[in-house]
């Protein structure tokens, strides 16, 4: 049974940083991309990042290139998502997800987990 579990979430100011973790099982982790998706309060699920198998190329959305870094270890089975300058527009759930793609701007993801409230306000 594949099982995605997020963790450190949580308020932050303007400005601030978070740094979310994900611990993934059931299935073979080092040879899996994983994603972070968000979603905000009456949208849609927003793809984030990704991160590929092997040496682990990243991939950004506009919107977050450059503050966000998604990074994995595949000894622990673990992702990460190093959010840097965060803003208010970051305020969303936060999944960690696996097998998504992206249609005509929605997107649909395999699996998620249960999800971590980031809150960006002062």
């Amino acid at each position: 049974e594949v099982q995605l579990v997020e963790s450190g979430g949580g308020l932050v100011q303007p400005g601030g940083s978070l740094r979310l973790s994900c611990a993934a099982s059931g299935f073979t982790f080092s040879t899996s991309a994983m994603n972070w998706v968000r979603q905000a309060p009456g949208a849609g699920l927003e793809w984030v990042s990704t991160i590929g198998d092997g040496i682990g190329k990243t991939y950004y959305a506009s919107t977050v290139k450059g503050r966000f870094t998604m990074s994995r270890d595949n000894g622990k089975n673990m992702v990460y998502l190093q959010m840097n300058s965060l803003k208010s527009e970051d305020t969303a759930v936060y999944y960690c997800a696996r097998g998504c793609t992206q249609l005509r701007g929605t997107v649909n993801c395999d699996y998620r987990g249960q999800g971590t409230q980031v809150t960006v306000s002062s």
